[in-house]
This record gives structure tokens, C-alpha cells and sequence, in this order.
């Protein structure tokens, strides 16, 4: 998260050396997101004698302290006016809103409860409709109501057709009960702040801003942290599917939105019904190793896209002519905006992190339409000594609005990836292993790294203390679960799809071959087909199937 920052930029190095890592959705090319491996185990000691066995604690619909959450009828009515969709010209017409009512305690049902924000899009051929279609795009804070408000788009045809498309907002995300610790201002004057060059100095910092994070969340969020993590979202997806009348789920999640579809599979196996996975996160990977593997993927992707600057654009390209150097050169100017940040229209600076936060996000597309954005942010930079593009696709990135508000994203991030796992101290030699790795295959992202940046625990001032463990998930008695793998995905690295997809006890790999972190949404017609033929016909497609 960057929130918590360590040496640069702070887009991923502070994620890693926080313990939280944000991933993002391919549904609108600039999304953003968190694990790390369980210790490895030991063998239990023998029992003294045999012991009973106890009778297993009702969950789910069984349960009947939850009858009343999973009986209740969602009442659905017109979505309010949103005058950024009437701005991007986006219908709404057709559209229903609605609320699920949940525990906010699932050991403990009468308690208290929350609201979860629902978002309807009813299936455009009722005579066909096979069911409801959920949706996540990612984060851990991204919005699935957003996800289907402004890319309806994305599920025209085939999919809308048949199914209602139903996005939420997870607990304590968007408007579910959002995690708040930050006001607008206090935001900024973070996001504002380029960490600094000497390590001794970075890590004081970096300690101050984690504390303070911390009491801040817990002052105004205090009551919500202990229960925003994904397996509480999992147990609400279910609720979710018996309100709305559904036996089994069906279901879209793009990156961390895996994380959520996979925990779902691990807690309801019997309730799974076609489960499509795409841009995975592999929930057994320790988190420091995902977090070196990411910052290892946006530095290749980089590299990438500055030889392409330069052979296929040369026009526009601001990195000269050699394809060699283009990408250092890029680097070289980032990094030396630290010394000399540009003044935006509003006033605001663009420094070293800024600006390497908004050329990151630009990293998430694919090449045909985010590295032409890309190409230009830089030109306008670089040549024209104007940072506005890069520091408005930072500011996209980090939840930050026109009008300066920010969005709970970041609160978000850090809340659910603390509650899922957080990432204990690397030992000196784990350290330095990541470190050496770094430097050695992400130079231009890693310059200045040290060993300091990587032996603190994560979420070490997090006043809720999480149970969860990575571990790999197998989910065993699930219906088969089709997992989406990109090849020049940087986020979510190719890797993790073929781990998390082996780990299940049954499931099928579906690979593109292309930039860009998801495969949803990406306008790749045998990846569109491969995934409307699982979900409308349970038809998977033939192992080892690559889609180019």
C-alpha cells in the first residue's frame, strides 16, 4: 500500500515493505492488487488416547442464527443519480440498486450488522437468463458496483444477455461500510511526499507514517477493523447468492478478485458453480517474494515498452533512438524529479514517486491503448517540462477525484490485506535474497533498495492481529474453476495463475499471450469466447488452450 512508504517507488517497493500489496482490475486498463506462504509446517505430536469428535459447528445456510441474513429479500429500485456517469455519457437507465444486509461478526450473527452496496444489471433476454453473474474487480478495494455501473460495456452480448450481472462493494470498501483513516487533505500531503534517499532516514520515516496510519484507522475505523477481511467477503458473496435466489455461484474476479473466488471455493465448495479467476494471485506465496516477483514484472513490462517506444514509434517517442538505453533513460528522468518536481496547473508538485505511481498504472493496460497514454504522459514530461498527465494517472490510481476527494481504496488495501495476512520479519538471509534479486532484474524500480527496506514485518502497528495464514488452496468437492493467466501480466505474474490453478483440486488454465495485467475486458475474441462458453455452457476449454 502506499500508504506506508519504503524507497521507491512507492507504487510497489512500499507495498512489499508494508506487507500489503495492491492489485488492480483489467476492467478499465489502470486498475490495481496479496499473500505471503505459510511457515512450513511440522508434523502434529502424537494424541495420548483417543478423544471424541466433536460435531461440527453449522455454517452457512445450516446455520440458523444466519436464516435471517439468508432468507431476506434485497428490494431493488432505480440506482440514484451519478453525475459522473451522466458526464461520461454512460446509461444508467437500466440499471437497479439495492442493499444486502450482513453480520458484521459471523461468529456472532446477533450482534451487529452492516450494509453491502449492490449494483444490478438485469439479464437483457429474460426468456434465456440462466442466473445471476457476481462480479469483483480487485484492489483488495475496488468497487464492483463501479465495475458494472461504468463497464457495462464489457459484459454486452453474450453475458448480459443471460445473466444479471450483479457487482457489490465488499465490506468496508466504497459505500459498504468504507474503512476511513485519512481526510482529503491529509491524503495528499502523503501522496505528496517522496521518500527519502538515505536508508536510515527512509525507515525512521517509514515507521512514523505506519504508526500513524495505524492509530488513525483505528480511531475512526476501529469497530469494522477485525472483520473487512476477504474470508468475511467470501461468506457475504454467499449470503449474496441465496438472497438473490441462486443454488450455486457464478462468478468473475480479476485479481484480487481471485483471492476472494478462491476463498469462496475453499469455504462453499459445494455452492461453486462456474468460477472464472482471472490475473491470479497465488494465496500460498509468501508476501515479500510476490511483492519482488511484481516489482520484477512492472520492471520487464517497462523495458518493454520503452524498446516499443522506440521501434514503433519514433515519433512520438521522447526516449531517443537507442532501444538499449530508452528505458534508462525514462527511469533517469523520474528518479530526477526528486531534486527538480514539475508544478502542475493545480499548483501541486510532481515528484519522483508521483510520477513513477502514475507511469506504473499506465503499466496495467495493454499495449495498444495505455502505452500510447504512456508514450504521451512521458513526451508531455519530459519534453515539455509538464507533469499534469502523469500526476492525473496517479491520481486515478490512488482513488483521487478531480475535485481533490479520494476515494476509501487505499484505506481499503491496507484494512483487507492486513486482515488476510500479514507479512511476518524476513530473516536477514531472506532479505538479502530479495534484495540481490532486485537489483540484480529491477534496477531501474529498485535503485537505492537496501536490506533495511525488506526486514520489517507488515502491518506491524495494525491493531487487529489476523488468524490467516497463506496457504494454498485446494477447495476440494468445487466445481471445476476456470483460471486466466496473461503471460506479460506484472501485477499478477503468469506464475501465480499456474500455481493457484494447480493448487485446486480441479481446475483449468487458460492462458493470453499479451502486455497488460487481466485478460477480461482486454478485446482478445478467443479469450471472450473461452470465458462466455464456461459461463453459458459450462463448456472449459482444452488444457493448455493459449489464446494470442
Amino acid at each position: 500500500m502506499r500508504t506506508f512508504r519504503a524507497a521507491r517507488p512507492r507504487v510497489l517497493l512500499t507495498a512489499v515493505a508494508a506487507g500489503t500489496l495492491l492489485l488492480t482490475s483489467a476492467c478499465d486498463d489502470a486498475a490495481k492488487p496479496a499473500q505471503d506462504q505459510a511457515a512450513g509446517s511440522t508434523a502434529p505430536a502424537a494424541a495420548p488416547a483417543a478423544v471424541p469428535t466433536p460435531t461440527p459447528k453449522p455454517t452457512g445456510e445450516a446455520d440458523p442464527a444466519l436464516k435471517p441474513f439468508y432468507g431476506q429479500q434485497i428490494t431493488w429500485a432505480d440506482c440514484p443519480a451519478d453525475p459522473q456517469a451522466r458526464k461520461a455519457k454512460i446509461d444508467t437507465s437500466g440499471m437497479q440498486c439495492g442493499r444486502l444486509h450482513v453480520p458484521l461478526d459471523y461468529t456472532n450473527p446477533a450482534a451487529d450488522a452492516l450494509d453491502v452496496a449492490l449494483i444490478r444489471y438485469p439479464a437483457a433476454k429474460p426468456d434465456q437468463r440462466l442466473g445471476s453473474l457476481m462480479v469483483n474487480p480487485g484492489g483488495p478495494g475496488e468497487s464492483g458496483v463501479g465495475m458494472v455501473k461504468y463497464g457495462a460495456k464489457q459484459f454486452a452480448g453474450t453475458l448480459h444477455d443471460r445473466f444479471d450481472v450483479i457487482g457489490f462493494d465488499p465490506r468496508g470498501t466504497g459505500d459498504s461500510s468504507p474503512v476511513v483513516c485519512y481526510d482529503d487533505k491529509q491524503h495528499d500531503a502523503v501522496n505528496q511526499m517522496d521518500a527519502p534517499l538515505d536508508p536510515a532516514t527512509r525507515k525512521a520515516e517509514r515507521a512514523k507514517l505506519s504508526a500513524d496510519h495505524a492509530a488513525a484507522c483505528q480511531a475512526k475505523s476501529g469497530r469494522l477493523l477485525p472483520f473487512v477481511g476477504t474470508r468475511n467477503t467470501a461468506r457475504d458473496l454467499d449470503v449474496l447468492r441465496a438472497a438473490v435466489g441462486d443454488k450455486q455461484l457464478n462468478y468473475l474476479g480479476v485479481s484480487y478478485g481471485t483471492y476472494l473466488g478462491a476463498l469462496y471455493a475453499e469455504e462453499f465448495p459445494k455452492n461453486t458453480g462456474r468460477l472464472i479467476l482471472d490475473g491470479a494471485v497465488d494465496p500460498g506465496q509468501d508476501r515479500l517474494d510476490h511483492g519482488v516477483d511484481q516489482q520484477i514484472g512492472f520492471e520487464k513490462s517497462f523495458e518493454r515498452f520503452a524498446v516499443d517506444c522506440v521501434e514503433n514509434h519514433a515519433d512520438q517517442c521522447p526516449l531517443g533512438k537507442d532501444e538499449a538505453k530508452a528505458a534508462k533513460k525514462a527511469a533517469d528522468f523520474l528518479d530526477g524529479l526528486y531534486d527538480h518536481p514539475l508544478t502542475t496547473k493545480d499548483g501541486r508538485k510532481l515528484g519522483r514517486d508521483q510520477a513513477w505511481t502514475g507511469t506504473i498504472s499506465l503499466l496495467y493496460g495493454d499495449e495498444k491503448t495505455s502505452w500510447e497514454y504512456l508514450r504521451a504522459a512521458l513526451g508531455w514530461a519530459m519534453v515539455r517540462n509538464k507533469g499534469d498527465y502523469l500526476l492525473a494517472f496517479a491520481d486515478d490510481y490512488n482513488g483521487r477525484d478531480e475535485n481533490g476527494h479520494y476515494s476509501p481504496l487505499d484505506e481499503a488495501n491496507s484494512a483487507i490485506g492486513c486482515a488476510d495476512a500479514a507479512r511476518p520479519a524476513a530473516t536477514p538471509e531472506h532479505a538479502k535474497a530479495a534484495v540481490d534479486r532486485l537489483l540484480a532484474e529491477a534496477p531501474l524500480l529498485s535503485k537505492g533498495v537496501t536490506v533495511d527496506d525488506y526486514t520489517e514485518p507488515g502491518c506491524a502497528d495494525w491493531p487487529f492481529k489476523t488468524q490467516e495464514k497463506p496457504h494454498t488452496v485446494r477447495a476440494e468437492g468445487s466445481a471445476p474453476i476456470l483460471v486466466v493467466g496473461s503471460t506479460g501480466d506484472p501485477a499478477t505474474p503468469y506464475a501465480s495463475a499456474e500455481t493457484l490453478a494447480k493448487g485446486f483440486a480441479n481446475a483449468t488454465l487458460l492462458t493470453r499471450v499479451g502486455e497488460g495485467h487481466g485478460a477480461f475486458g482486454k478485446g482478445n475474441t478467443c479469450i471472450d469466447r473461452a470465458m462466455e462458453a464456461y459461463l453459458t455452457e459450462g463448456t472449459m476449454p482444452a488444457p493448455g488452450t493459449r489464446c494470442t
